[in-house]
């Protein structure tokens, strides 16, 4: 497993509820809207402080597509099938291509809340981590996060521990990281 495997992985998913694919730039108007909807529960996304503005948005958008491109990660957004609404955008970073091992992350548009569409679309990410050769997908989150926490244990992830005052908060107070895993030969949750 390489960057040239990320690279090879698909460019578009499909669940029950969702479509995933790699970001574009011409993503960046529906992007834009769903950080300025949901700034208010963003408090723990670095890029998730500040509104969003069209230039703002393409970079992200764009900057995006070159990590996935160059196979330093794989970030999805995350579409509902029938309104074709963006619900929100995961990711799988932070590869040791030597455990094999990452991260997976996500933030969702918060008017989709409660749906369990990322959820939906966690699972799948998790479930291409594994079949790309990936052995353990990790979840790092804010102490205070607790629905990310929450979604991370729904996606069949193990608490392992708590890294005291690891970093600084985007107020830069320090803060408490959760730590969960799972390993490719944990049984599924679903």
């Amino acid at each position: 497993m390489d960057a040239t495997t990320l690279q090879a992985a698909p460019r578009e998913l499909y669940t029950p509820h969702l479509r995933l694919e790699h970001p574009r730039e011409e993503h960046a108007a529906v992007v834009m809207e769903s950080v300025n909807a949901s700034l208010g529960e963003l408090r723990f996304i670095a890029w998730g402080q500040v509104p969003f503005d069209p230039v703002t948005a393409a970079r992200f958008c764009r900057r995006n597509a070159q990590r996935v491109a160059a196979g330093e990660c794989l970030i999805y957004f995350a579409f509902d099938r029938d309104s074709g609404e963006f619900v929100g955008n995961l990711d799988l970073h932070s590869f040791d291509f030597d455990v094999p091992r990452c991260q997976i992350g996500y933030v969702a548009d918060t008017r989709h809340a409660g749906r369990g569409l990322m959820h939906e679309a966690g699972a799948a990410l998790v479930q291409l981590a594994f079949e790309l050769g990936v052995v353990r997908v990790e979840a790092f989150c804010d102490a205070r996060n607790l629905r990310s926490i929450r979604l991370a244990e729904r996606l069949g992830m193990r608490r392992e521990g708590v890294l005291r005052a690891f970093e600084r908060d985007e107020q830069g107070e320090l803060s408490d990281q959760v730590v969960l895993a799972r390993l490719r030969d944990d049984v599924d949750p679903r």
